[in-house]
């Protein structure tokens, strides 16, 4: 075993930490802050997507703001330029040459409130960005701090006002999450917290950059067995063949799966990735990376569901070692 017990033992705490910290404002979805705080170690970019006023901006801003680490903030609008996010070449009159400003997409975590409400070309902007962590134009390659995340919110695609995603995009989003209302104790638990001045912007930062960067490190020694990968290939091919679905999850979704697992698993403590961890991972791996047929529209069928019948119809692999 290449990472020792006592690096796995430290993710978990650290992580375990860091849910706690996000907590302390974001009442009654400690499932829902898991995830983000997986998504953040798994390297992947995370989508949140739900109706206003359910906290995604609030969950985005407590995720940032309980690391000592560069963020900025987008508001995304029908008038925003891919300019106003990349950032802009301006000429020098004393050295005669034109210098580039680097625009807010330069920070370790981008918070890209209502990405939805921009234009598609806007939006286009940050393919390359979330995909390779860099940025080019004019002829130079730009990288991107370490650690680096895209957290981005938007609001259902019925809603007025809004663009739905590029396919091209959604795929570069490791997961997808609603947060959803809060129970009727969360809620309450809401308004106390603000009667006491428990806000985002009250939150101290738990780790570093250098932390972050020392447990996702850890992650990549986790280990996974030949059959728990062909396991993730065979739910990615299920989900291909189905017949409610145009398109099914691309290599890249397998991938996103195999990396969520193994973030899953070191904040649990473990060395080894389990069936469940890809069980638990799938739905909101998987579930925005397919395209569902018109007429399964039509019948209410939805992403969500259909990952999760393509998971329940693929066998577990019982001969699963324990590294």
């Amino acid at each position: 075993m290449t990472s020792t017990s006592d690096e796995i033992v430290r993710v978990a705490q650290d992580a375990e930490r860091l849910c706690t910290n996000i907590g302390v404002v974001i009442q009654g979805k400690p499932e829902v802050i898991r995830n983000a705080v997986v998504c953040l170690l798994a390297e992947g970019h995370l989508l949140l997507e739900d109706v206003p006023g359910t906290g995604k901006t609030s969950l985005a801003r407590a995720l940032a703001s309980s690391l000592s680490i560069t963020w900025n903030r987008i508001q995304f609008t029908p008038d925003l330029l891919p300019s106003d996010i990349s950032g802009v070449s301006v000429y020098n009159q004393a050295t005669s040459q034109f210098e580039f400003k680097p625009g807010p997409v330069f920070a370790n975590v981008v918070l890209g409130d209502e990405i939805n409400r921009a234009s598609p070309k806007t939006q286009s902007a940050l393919l390359e960005v979330m995909e390779e962590g860099t940025l080019s134009t004019d002829a130079h390659v730009y990288a991107m701090p370490k650690p680096f995340m895209v957290v981005a919110t938007q609001n259902p695609i019925d809603m007025e006002g809004t663009y739905v995603l590029p396919e091209a995009q959604l795929d570069r989003f490791l997961m997808k999450l609603t947060v959803g209302y809060p129970s009727a104790d969360a809620e309450a638990a809401v308004l106390r917290t603000q009667k006491m001045g428990a806000t985002v912007s009250h939150l101290i930062p738990v780790l570093t950059g250098g932390d972050v960067l020392a447990m996702i490190e850890t992650i990549k020694q986790i280990e996974i067995s030949a059959a728990l990968e062909q396991y993730i290939v065979s739910i990615a091919a299920t989900t291909r063949s189905m017949s409610e679905l145009r398109l099914g999850v691309s290599p890249r979704g397998s991938l996103a799966l195999l990396r969520a697992a193994r973030a899953f698993a070191a904040t649990d403590g473990r060395s080894f990735v389990i069936p469940e961890d890809v069980k638990e991972m799938a739905p909101v791996v998987l579930a925005h990376r397919v395209i569902l047929q018109p007429d399964a529209e039509l019948q209410g069928r939805t992403g969500l569901e259909l990952v999760t019948r393509a998971v329940q119809s693929v066998p577990v692999p019982h001969a699963v070692s324990a590294y």
